[in-house]
């Protein structure tokens, strides 16, 4: 069997991802630093925030998956990364100016959103071009693996900039990786046909036939629908998390960052394993344990008080979650991709993704309303209650049939 170094294309789609993982880890607690202690917004603002990231995905995803499978990824990707690194330096420049506040900062962050919804489609898709079939897992694990060593190391190096430079300027060095990302992924010599026009039928048709072939599969069904559930109650327990860790169990900027490496270390360890756990489970049951790993791993986040254990506490939850679904993912990426004719992969990427992350969208502002009006430990409680409930659906669904053999058959 081939390795994944001696995949042409390959090591440079992989550190194409890596660097761009790093710096995504670094704008991602730099812009919520900004928004909750800079521009010192509310619970509910930071949602509003956090919502405009991902609302592209809830209101263009299905779009966005026809796209992908009527052009050439590769052009899409290097595009939507050069773009990214246009827009988020604006975030800088427009504090300088004295002009950054929740509505511009919210517009910047939708326009990232967005074309992120095309990179990321654009990048499942094209991984299995890429990628030989036997390959498809451990290709996923490791640009899994490249993320979490990012999601390990970032957080720590981003609170150190934002204590020395300032959130603002932390969000330029995100801008920065978008840039080399782009320009590696232009050198990635790899087939990157163009999808043939005479397959080409009426938009609204297209965007059907891949909403049905996610939501009439018998396993890419439930999986796709308790995806949905995860996300959304995972983002009420993250958004009201940053709050309810900064103002109540007082940790600090140093505490969040710990907590969002010892996230990214769980990740690591689960991509690292994920294949051997696959070989010795299979499909269906890798993925309704991990899942129900990762949905009883907030619980520590629920129980935690102000004290010298908040922060092992919570870095614990970030952790165990983490580390299951970093078992979990490529599990589900893989089989995902063998299962979906290529002609449908784009469709199929984006509409679970489209879905997935809107529920983000939701999540978010709902998060910060339920902690604003209620309070935060009751906002935790409502998304550890609806993680653990979409967790037992998956565990009863015929998501417990699905083998690596109906991947390998293409079922």
């Amino acid at each position: 069997m081939p390795r994944l170094t001696d995949v042409p294309g390959y090591p440079l789609f992989w550190t194409a991802s890596a660097v761009s993982a790093f710096g995504v880890q670094i704008s991602g607690l730099a812009l919520q630093i900004l928004t909750a202690v800079t521009l010192s917004a509310s619970a509910t603002e930071v949602g509003v925030v956090s919502a405009a990231r991902w609302l592209p995905y809830l209101l263009f995803g299905l779009l966005a998956g026809v796209l992908v499978d009527r052009y050439r990824r590769k052009p899409m990707m290097v595009g939507t990364d050069l773009a990214r690194a246009v827009v988020l330096a604006a975030v800088p420049l427009l504090y300088a100016l004295d002009q950054l506040g929740i509505a511009a900062l919210c517009l910047l962050v939708f326009a990232v959103g967005l074309l992120s919804l095309l990179f990321e489609a654009a990048g499942q898709s094209y991984v299995p071009q890429l990628v030989p079939k036997e390959l498809l897992n451990a290709g996923y694990a490791r640009t899994e693996q490249a993320s979490a060593v990012a999601g390990s190391t970032g957080p720590l190096i981003a609170g150190v900039l934002i204590k020395y430079v300032g959130a603002p300027l932390a969000v330029l060095v995100d801008a920065l990786t978008y840039l080399v990302s782009g320009l590696l992924l232009a050198a990635v010599k790899a087939p990157d046909p163009e999808p043939e026009r005479a397959e080409r039928r009426g938009v609204g048709r297209e965007l059907r036939e891949g909403v049905a072939w996610v939501y009439r599969h018998r396993v890419l069904a439930p999986v796709a629908l308790t995806s949905h559930a995860m996300l959304l109650f995972n983002t009420v327990v993250s958004t009201v998390f940053v709050v309810f860790a900064l103002r109540e169990l007082r940790i600090g900027d140093f505490g969040l960052g710990v907590t969002y490496a010892c996230a990214g270390v769980g990740a690591v360890l689960g991509g690292a394993v994920s294949g051997r756990v696959l070989a010795r489970f299979d499909v269906g049951v890798t993925l309704i344990v991990f899942r129900v790993v990762a949905a009883g791993g907030w619980l520590p986040v629920v129980l935690a008080d102000e004290g010298s254990w908040a922060v092992p506490a919570v870095a614990l939850a970030f952790f165990l979650v983490s580390m299951a679904i970093g078992v979990e993912s490529p599990v589900e990426m893989s089989y995902r991709q063998q299962v979906t004719p290529e002609g449908l992969r784009g469709r199929m990427n984006a509409t679970i993704r489209s879905f997935n992350w809107g529920m983000v969208a939701v999540g978010a502002p709902l998060g910060g309303v339920l902690a604003d009006q209620v309070g935060y430990r009751f906002a935790l409680w409502v998304g550890l209650t609806g993680a653990l409930a979409q967790a037992g659906a998956l565990a009863v669904s015929r998501v417990r049939e699905a083998r690596g053999a109906d991947a390998a058959a293409g079922a």
